[in-house]
């Protein structure tokens, strides 16, 4: 039977399997359990203060953790915010289809307001002695990007959520080259001791810390790097709108709106100005006047887009553009 081994694959940052226990210092407190962690007293650890955890779901593309079901199902009923994560196999199959494997056996993502967003597990080969592969599995650094690449891409598309990352910052550095090509997926960091340490390139902070494989909490020792609300909030979740836009002429802006998270986006509403000694004079579906136009788009679907089209009457000569304003996001289409 395949198991997970994080006392190993964290002993290489200078810390034994038999180290003493240590608790984490700052932030929310929480645990990582796995099926070698077996029934957990989900009471016990809600009243010695943890408030989130995250549970075992998969490994590789062939096991499912027999404890996940009554583990994750234990948090939630203890009030805890619950997570779950996938132990990669990177020589055994690609990331997108270890991401499918997860999302089918436990990692899918619901706006329950109590689940996480899941865990993609990365850190040394356990299985040196059956496998033959090294530390990094056997793919060089190029590969390996390519292969979280692609497991978190398919997690997104499947969940709408940035699948969090955990890893130590030594088997971050070796096996990817220290890549910084990650900065949209949180960082759980495991490093045991008094503090997190240094920090893998692609984070300028950590949003989970291991820093213990047991202490007076069943399981791991973690904390969230953040208030009670904030965890909370990462449970919840945003809606997620990505904005493109294009001068296709002189006299013609398109601009490409795709909700790209997890919900329906409800009432989203879109401003521009055209500039340059231009007028507005055709803007389907939205109101124009002058220089100024304003759209309103009533809702969008969870991968849903929809692209406007904006028509102007401009000067032959000197810079002209549009520039527009969707939420928080600023877009200059400037034409030759």
């Amino acid at each position: 039977m395949k198991r997970v081994l994080v006392a190993a694959a964290l002993a290489a940052v200078g810390y034994g399997a038999n180290a003493l226990p240590v608790q984490a210092a700052d932030g929310v407190p929480g645990v990582d359990v796995s099926n070698w962690t077996g029934e957990v007293d989900w009471a016990s650890v809600a009243s010695g203060g943890a408030k989130f955890a995250f549970v075992m779901a998969s490994e590789g593309g062939d096991f499912v953790s027999p404890t996940f079901s009554a583990q994750f199902q234990g948090a939630a009923d203890a009030g805890l915010i619950r997570g779950a994560y996938h132990f990669a196999q990177p020589h055994e199959s690609d990331g997108a289809a270890q991401a499918e494997y997860f999302v089918q056996n436990g990692g899918r993502w619901t706006g329950d307001g109590i689940t996480l967003p899941g865990v993609l597990d990365l850190e040394d080969n356990p299985y040196k002695d059956r496998n033959g592969k090294d530390n990094c599995y056997g793919l060089s650094p190029k590969d390996m990007v390519t292969w979280v690449k692609d497991f978190t891409k398919r997690y997104h598309q499947r969940t709408g959520r940035q699948a969090i990352i955990y890893t130590t910052a030594s088997w971050w550095k070796t096996c990817t080259g220290d890549s910084a090509k990650f900065k949209a997926n949180p960082l759980w960091l495991a490093r045991w001791g008094a503090d997190p340490g240094e920090l893998p390139k692609s984070w300028d902070r950590h949003t989970f810390w291991q820093s213990a494989d047991k202490g007076t909490l069943a399981g791991g020792q973690n904390s969230f790097n953040g208030s009670e609300s904030e965890l909370r909030e990462l449970a919840i979740s945003a809606v997620e709108l990505t904005v493109s836009g294009q001068a296709k002429s002189r006299r013609s802006y398109t601009i490409t709106i795709a909700n790209t998270g997890p919900h329906p986006a409800g009432t989203i509403k879109i401003s521009g100005r055209a500039y340059g000694g231009q007028k507005v004079v055709k803007a389907p579906g939205c109101k124009f006047s002058g220089t100024a136009v304003k759209c309103t788009v009533a809702k969008l679907n969870r991968g849903q887009k929809v692209r406007l089209t904006f028509t102007t009457k401009a000067p032959a000569k000197g810079s002209v553009g549009m520039r527009f304003t969707v939420g928080t996001v600023e877009l200059n289409l400037k034409a030759r």
